[in-house]
């Protein structure tokens, strides 16, 4: 009985299995430095990555955060001071890739603003969102999403009509920046 998980661990577990399935590609991995974590402190703890890779998209490389139910773009992602849009590239990242040019492209913020019309069971869970090349990640903590403390309106039957509300809105966010990509 000591090896056997726990309840919480449990769900987690099928609701994991659940998204490889959907191909969300889960993934545990420590919150990135742009996201509020743990104790609502940047970077902190760990956090569900959940990816979607889509074939024959061209996605631009944006970040952004979850502020007031809406995506807002990564302020330490964007150069607020320059009238166009543009990338903010850490010195470490130039540094490495010194021999390419570094001009930076303008890029296109269009889910600036945009609601996260997602399931009530996963919206105040997410955090942010990240586009690069062919794929979109969402990070959230889905652990949250199965506990009864956080999540009391938890139903294991609605975990596939969750997830696909999700992938549905992922593809769809996808879609309108490739159609927006400057390019």
């Amino acid at each position: 009985m000591a090896l056997k998980p726990n309840g919480i661990d449990q769900r987690l577990d099928k609701l994991r299995m659940t998204a490889r399935r959907l191909q969300l590609n889960p993934k545990l991995v420590s919150c990135p430095d742009w996201i509020k974590g743990k104790d609502n402190e940047y970077g902190r703890g760990m956090m569900g990555q959940y990816c979607l890779v889509l074939e024959n998209t061209q996605l631009p490389h944006t970040r952004y955060q979850v502020i007031d139910g809406q995506w807002r773009p990564d302020s330490s992602f964007v150069d607020p001071t320059k009238d166009d849009v543009k990338l903010n590239i850490p010195s470490a990242i130039r540094s490495t890739h010194s021999h390419t040019n570094t001009a930076v492209k303008k890029t296109n913020f269009i889910l600036d603003k945009a609601p996260l019309d997602l399931p009530v069971s996963i919206e105040p869970f997410v955090k942010g969102l990240l586009t690069k090349a062919n794929t979109i990640v969402i990070y959230w903590e889905d652990i949250a999403y199965v506990r009864p403390s956080t999540n009391p309106i938890y139903q294991q039957k609605a975990i596939e009509s969750d997830l696909l509300v999700l992938k549905q809105n992922l593809e769809k966010w996808a879609l309108q920046m490739q159609k927006n990509t400057v390019r």
